[in-house]
């Protein structure tokens, strides 16, 4: 987990600027289209090198059990994922409370993300870009490490109950943002319970692109 942490920072913060950078230009000098590219291919970058990281790390432990890492459309999971969507004006409301937590300080610019000025701007190919990061890639790397490895991983040390809660924290931090600790808290647990009863990455990957693709067109609104 150390090395995918460090991976993804090294990688997001680092390596892709710095191409970027030597062939010439930057994120921010790109069109919303070309922020758009850049952020899919820094995603994609970063999920690749994730699951290298995991497939290099547990090549010492094959042939691994039959349960990991399943993906199946078989099972009645269909109806956690739709008990995990109910959840969702919760975990809005958790967002909120959050906030009055630890809001932003008075000094802090309030600076639109490169996916809210492409909203704004109602760039079509580059909201379908941003879909894509949201709603494809982002799921399927972070469930794959959180609950297809980290959870199953820690329930040999510790209850399932204590492991879901452990992978949640550790989900929420790896966003790097404490207004958003509590959300992504609940968001992972709840996550972390629809896998542990199928022990199927299928349904959480679902429920995490239902949620991420519910915030994006809310920014949309």
């Amino acid at each position: 987990m150390l090395l995918w942490f460090a991976a993804f920072w090294f990688i997001g913060s680092w390596m892709i600027p710095f191409a970027a950078h030597m062939a010439g230009f930057s994120k921010e000098s790109l069109t919303f289209k070309g922020q758009a590219l850049f952020s899919l291919v820094t995603d994609v970058t970063e999920g690749l090198a994730g699951i290298a990281i995991l497939h290099r790390c547990l090549s010492h432990f094959h042939p691994l059990p039959s349960d990991w890492f399943k993906f199946s459309l078989r099972g009645k999971w269909l109806f956690d994922v739709a008990l995990g969507c109910l959840m969702f004006p919760f975990v809005n409301q958790l967002s909120q409370f959050n906030l009055t937590l630890l809001p932003l300080m008075p000094s802090t610019p309030v600076t639109l993300s490169s996916v809210e000025q492409s909203i704004l701007a109602r760039d079509p190919v580059a909201m379908a870009l941003y879909a894509i990061v949201v709603s494809i890639c982002a799921p399927v790397w972070e469930e794959i490490v959180f609950r297809g490895f980290l959870l199953p991983s820690l329930t040999r040390y510790m209850p399932v109950w204590s492991a879901i809660l452990v992978s949640s924290v550790a989900f929420a931090l790896a966003h790097f943002n404490v207004q958003r600790m509590l959300p992504l808290i609940f968001l992972g647990m709840v996550m972390g319970v629809v896998f542990a009863r199928s022990r199927n990455l299928l349904p959480s990957m679902l429920l995490h692109s239902l949620w991420n693709g519910f915030v994006f067109l809310d920014l949309m609104r």
